[in-house]
């Protein structure tokens, strides 16, 4: 799993095989693309950091 930091504080989990980029802009911003929960495409939001959750790791 990987859980990203949204700007705003809050946060979100995703499974690691939806994960296609994650990429500094021009601007200097974080930006992960994922793919769509349907499969349908990608999408892309801003992220302020990341952290990498292994298997059995409890994270609150």
């Amino acid at each position: 799993m990987i859980k990203y930091c949204y700007p705003d504080g809050d946060w979100c989990y995703r499974a690691l095989h939806t994960t296609h980029a994650v990429l500094h802009t021009a601007k200097g911003k974080l930006i992960a693309r994922m793919e769509k929960g349907d499969g349908s495409g990608l999408y892309e939001f801003e992220s302020t950091g990341f952290e990498l959750i292994g298997p059995g790791q409890i994270h609150t």
